[in-house]
Parts: structure tokens; C-alpha cells; sequence
């Protein structure tokens, strides 16, 4: 999403010729599995979908024991190329990075070094009103802080100069400038802020990199050999990938992610190209959205997340309590917890920087996994397309 977006955001089959190798080393092409009865009326449906939003390059990914497996691309890796989309692209994934930096906070506690009632002014005493933040309340997105990704400072050097890199301090820096919203415990808002802050403590306590910690705690663990989390000065993502794209600037889209309607307009009728983004830096995100993964390691990685792996019993029941409905007055509206979010049955995350959305979900009760991302963020009418993606596939599996 936008820098303002990552703070608000969730297959015609590939029939891949899986080759192996007869006894006279002649290759010989596996069956092809036949789609899941539920994919015959989806897939049309995404591929509308994808078109209404001018989505470049597509791909969704289920699990599902009961229902049966499957996924599917759409599209290109560039925008009116010919070279389609693959399930093991690699993609920036935004806030889904949330999760790893609040998976390994809680390994920590797990561990006796960090507590979840701690404030965070014992890690930071120049957070204003550290002393009465904590821990829990910034996995929670209940601390009250300036999300930094709000500054129009922010979001006018991202548009003249889309590869500065940018410290973690700097990015506090303009959070810290601004008042608090609320205190501490009595509301709730997106802020980046938070996760920026609790990378900076997974630091402080292990003495290391908080890339080497997702790749020690996270990635091998979980065989997650395609997923990485880049240097500060990295604009890289590695082979394959597809390009990310975007119509809208992000000071243009601080107050709404809806462009005018000129644009949508240009957009629709093909006569407005969309930027590549690609190679702009991610640093503005850190253990907030930097993250690069596939779908295949979210996949994994969501399962372990929701369904246990990757804290003691009691400590992950603990997390899956901790989501609460955003909106207290409606009870149905989406949950946010200890750096989890709720979709219906489905516990995970979004994540979205410009040029890519992505959506990661998985049931537990029913085990149930979906994923999807799209290679365009936001779409012109200001929606996720990953996220509206997946709500077609959800409301698909489960309806009655």
C-alpha cells in the first residue's frame, strides 16, 4: 500500500509439469491433479476481479484437506508483458512482516527476557509516555502513538526520492514529534510506530540483527528458504518476482487512498500506465512491512502461526485470545491482537506497500489456509486487491 495504505491493511490452475525421472533417465510429465469442485465458478469470478481492479499480476493460493488444494495466476510479472505471473514469485509482503516481529517479541517473553506488561520506557525511555505503554499494548496496536507513516514529511521524500534509506531512529523520530492520540489502553489505531519500536527491542535484548532472528527463530525453522528480510539499503527482490505497480503518489493518497476521479477514468480506459515501484526502497516499513516472501512460504508460515509450532501451548492460546474485535460496538467487525488480525475463522494479517498487496489467512477449526497477493497496490478505487481477492475465495469455501 501506500505508506498512509500500510497502515489500514488480506487460480486457472498451474498445471506445473512436474518432471521425474524414469529408471532410463527419460523424463516423463506427473498428472496433472484435477481442480477442487469449487474452483470451476472461482476462478472466473478472480479473473473479473482482477480486471475490474487493474491488477497486473495475480496469485492465490488454498489449503485445504477437507476441500481440497489449489491454486491459480493471473496475469504478468509486468504491466501489458507477456510473462506470466508463477506461484513461487518472490513479493514485498508489508504488514505480514507485523507478525514475525510480534511472533519473535513473544519468543522472547516465552524466553524470561522481555514481559509482556513491561513499558516500553524500561527499552526506550524517550518514548512519550513510555511508562505507562506496554509491551502488549504496541503488539496491540493500543499504545496511543503517531504512526510515522502519516507525516507528510514522510510520504513527500518517498515521492521525489522513492531509494533513500531510512533508520529506524529517524522514522521514530517523526512519531515522537507528534502527541500521542489517546492514553494508553483506551483505543485502538494502526501504527506502524509500534512494530518499528519492538524491532528496535528484539535488538537491544538478543544482540543482533532482527533480520538474523526471522532467520534463526522463523525462516529455517519453517523451511522458509524463499522468504528474506532485506539491509536497510536493499531495493532488491530476489528472482523471480514480478514488477509492483501503482497509480497514485503517497502524498496523494494521505487522507484517501480513492484517486480523483479523472484518474480512475485514465486508468480505466488503459490511456494512464501505472508506475513501476519496485525498486523503491522499503526501509520507510522496517519490522513493520519490509518483508519479501512467496505464497507457498506464507502458507507455511501462517499455519504455524495460527494452528502452533512457533510458541508453547498456553502462550499461543494466549495470542489467539488477545484479538478483539477493532470496532467494539460490532462484534463481527475484523479482530487485531498480539500482532495477529482475525478474518472471520480465519487468524492472520494483510500487508501492503505501493506495488503490492497481500493477504495471508488460516482457519484453524476447519484447516483452512489462504493466500493471495497482487503485483498492483492500491487499486485506483482505493481497495486492496489481495484482500478483495481473498474475500471471494473465502466466501467461496464457506458458503453453506
Amino acid at each position: 500500500m501506500t505508506s498512509t495504505a500500510l497502515r489500514r491493511r488480506a487460480l486457472s490452475v498451474i498445471a506445473v509439469a512436474a518432471v521425474v525421472t524414469t529408471g532410463c533417465g527419460a523424463p516423463v510429465a506427473a498428472e496433472a491433479t484435477p481442480d477442487p469442485p469449487y474452483a470451476a465458478a472461482l476462478r472466473p469470478q478472480l479473473e473479473a476481479l482482477a480486471q475490474e481492479m487493474l491488477v497486473t499480476g495475480a496469485v492465490v493460493l488454498v489449503r485445504s484437506p477437507e476441500l481440497g488444494d489449489w491454486s491459480t495466476t493471473i496475469g504478468t510479472r509486468t504491466y501489458r508483458g507477456d510473462d506470466p505471473v508463477q506461484v513461487g514469485d518472490h513479493v514485498r509482503v508489508g504488514s505480514n512482516t507485523k507478525t514475525w516481529t510480534g511472533t519473535v517479541v513473544l519468543q522472547l517473553v516465552e524466553e524470561g527476557r522481555i514481559g509482556l506488561d513491561d513499558p516500553i520506557a524500561t527499552y526506550r525511555p524517550d518514548v512519550p509516555g513510555g511508562e505507562q505503554i506496554t509491551i502488549a499494548q504496541l503488539l496491540g496496536m493500543r499504545s496511543g502513538l503517531y504512526n510515522y507513516t502519516a507525516a507528510l514529511e514522510l510520504n513527500e521524500t518517498m515521492d521525489s526520492d522513492p531509494s533513500r534509506a531510512y533508520a529506524p531512529e529517524e522514522l521514530l523520530a517523526m512519531a515522537f514529534a507528534r502527541p500521542p492520540l489517546y492514553p494508553p489502553g483506551e483505543g485502538y489505531n494502526y501504527s506502524n510506530t509500534n512494530t518499528v519500536l519492538l524491532g528496535l527491542v528484539i535488538e537491544q535484548v538478543t544482540g543482533n540483527p532482527v533480520a538474523e532472528e526471522f532467520r534463526t527463530r522463523l525462516f529455517e525453522p519453517l523451511g522458509m528458504d524463499a522468504s528474506t528480510f532485506p539491509d536497510r539499503d536493499s531495493t532488491a527482490v530476489a528472482d523471480p518476482h514480478p514488477q509492483g505497480y501503482t497509480y497514485g503518489g503517497n502524498v496523494e493518497t494521505i487522507d484517501s487512498l480513492v484517486l480523483p476521479d479523472d484518474v480512475q477514468a485514465r486508468a480505466n480506459a488503459g490511456t494512464l500506465a501505472p508506475t513501476d515501484v519496485t525498486d523503491a526502497n522499503p526501509s520507510w516499513a522496517w519490522t513493520a512491512g519490509a518483508g519479501i516472501s512467496t505464497a507457498e512460504d506464507l502458507a507455511d508460515y501462517v499455519e504455524a502461526l495460527v494452528g502452533g509450532g512457533l510458541l508453547d501451548p498456553e502462550l499461543q492460546q494466549q495470542r489467539l485470545d488477545s484479538v478483539q474485535p477493532i470496532d467494539p460496538g460490532d462484534p463481527a467487525s475484523p479482530g487485531y491482537g498480539l500482532a495477529l488480525a482475525r478474518f472471520g475463522s480465519l487468524y492472520g494479517h494483510t500487508g501492503e506497500l505501493p506495488g503490492f498487496n497481500s493477504f495471508m489467512g488460516h482457519d484453524p477449526e476447519r484447516d483452512i489456509t489462504v493466500i493471495t497477493w497482487t503485483s498492483l497496490a492500491p487499486s485506483v478505487d482505493g481497495r486492496g486487491p489481495a484482500v478483495e481477492l481473498a474475500k471471494a475465495v473465502i466466501g467461496a469455501l464457506y458458503a453453506p
